[in-house]
């Protein structure tokens, strides 16, 4: 479908009141989920040839999530007093720092320092400060009734986005091995291009316009009473915070890096069919996101969240008894076809909830407990993959969403965003 049909779509009426800034921000999207992708699908085989074993994969990727929660806990929660450009563009270069170290040396103590202090996606998802400056932003960029909305499009094309880098990545290296290139080579070649992307993501932050700062009249609250850039909010924020974790930390045992490497463990797969795979199944997340705007129109924020979110992870525990390729793909697109509808709904919930002077740091301490907890999660999955557990942790992750979505429902149904207030308010 091309572009002038997508914008014709009833659905597609948020995208078209967008200002320049908020089409920037879904080019930027787009760079950083491409290149995200493009690297989560060969980044433990590049690992595991430049000579590390299973145990000290898992414990790169680990650290690698921990330094970036650890170094984004201070970015986002003073994004929006320093400067929402400056601290993206802060970001951008943590992106280029790694990518360039990752490509150009196997010892580890240089790789756990890289994956401490830079930016590296290892599950093809979002890592860095970028997403949650991105979300304080753009709910000013297109008037409030299409806030949701606006989230589901920014999920489908970074999820779009996600599903072309992963197909490149396997494709570029399996055709760079047809013509006598190394593996190792042909996995570097996709590290550079990773740094790259953060250089071109760089040059599309420069362009932002002062719009997307917070503007100084919404900066008010005293600087005695916030606390990591809360303030009113806190109550919501912080249990909210506590909860995603445990789902991150649920994700983070199968992340995408290392589903791929289950499937090159289990099926023999090869990087151009992981590629495949993961385009597939990163398109079918987007498209499940999109359809998240206008089930929570009927049922609210929350409850999508919910009721999306729990038959997915059912899925995911199957994949593992699939006993064949083709059914465990299957599975696992079946899976990814509603898993993402929590994503939007969740984003355009915390941002609804929040005071708009606390919308980076709310989404940023989100964002960095969501990395915490699946930064200790590759760690397990790599020792249970070392011991030949390799379904334990699609079980594990399943058990643990389904208990984070309860948890989710009972403590926050009392907590609604101002539009079902309004709702609920009508006789």
């Amino acid at each position: 479908m091309g572009l002038e049909r997508i914008l014709a779509l009833p659905e597609a009426a948020a995208l078209r009141a967008l200002t320049r800034d908020g089409r920037r921000l879904f080019l930027t999207r787009i760079i950083r989920l491409f290149a995200y992708g493009l690297l989560s699908v060969v980044l433990a085989l590049y690992l595991a040839q430049v000579g590390l074993t299973d145990r000290q994969i898992g414990l790169v990727l680990t650290l690698t999530l921990a330094g970036d929660a650890a170094i984004s806990l201070w970015l986002t929660t003073h994004a929006d007093r320093t400067g929402r450009r400056r601290t993206l563009l802060v970001g951008c270069g943590l992106m280029v720092v790694a990518g360039v170290v990752f490509a150009s040396t196997g010892d580890v103590a240089l790789l756990v320092a890289a994956a401490i202090v830079g930016v590296i996606s290892p599950s093809g998802g979002e890592v860095g400060p970028f997403q949650a400056i991105e979300q304080a932003a753009l709910p000013e960029t297109a008037p409030a009734p299409y806030r949701t909305n606006l989230f589901a499009w920014y999920n489908l094309v970074g999820s779009a986005a996600t599903a072309v880098g992963a197909l490149a990545g396997g494709l570029v290296a399996q055709s760079l091995q047809a013509v006598g290139v190394a593996p190792i080579d042909s996995y570097r070649v996709v590290v550079v291009t990773y740094a790259a992307c953060g250089v071109a993501l760089a040059v599309v932050f420069l362009m932002l316009s002062p719009a997307v700062e917070v503007q100084r009249h919404a900066v008010g609250a005293d600087p005695v009473a916030s606390w990591l850039g809360l303030h009113r909010s806190r109550s919501v924020v912080l249990p909210f915070a506590s909860l995603s974790m445990v789902d991150a930390f649920a994700g983070g045992l199968v992340l995408q890096t290392l589903m791929a490497y289950w499937f090159h463990l289990r099926f023999g797969v090869d990087a151009a069919v992981l590629g495949a795979i993961f385009f597939g199944a990163n398109l079918f997340a987007g498209l499940s996101a999109l359809a998240a705007a206008r089930i929570a129109a009927r049922i609210g924020l929350l409850e999508t969240m919910v009721f999306t979110h729990i038959p997915s992870n059912v899925l995911l525990m199957l994949v593992p008894l699939m006993p064949t390729l083709p059914l465990a793909t299957a599975v696992l697109l079946a899976r990814f076809s509603i898993s993402q509808m929590d994503v939007p709904t969740r984003q355009s919930y915390l941002v609804a909830v929040v005071a708009p002077d606390e919308r980076s740091a709310a989404a940023g301490l989100t964002a960095i407990a969501r990395t915490l907890g699946s930064s200790a999660a590759p760690v397990v999955s790599g020792l249970l993959l070392a011991s030949g557990l390799l379904a334990v942790p699609f079980y594990a992750s399943g058990a643990l969403k389904i208990a984070y979505d309860l948890a989710m429902l009972r403590g926050f149904r009392s907590v609604r965003p101002p539009e079902e207030q309004a709702r609920a308010a009508v006789p």
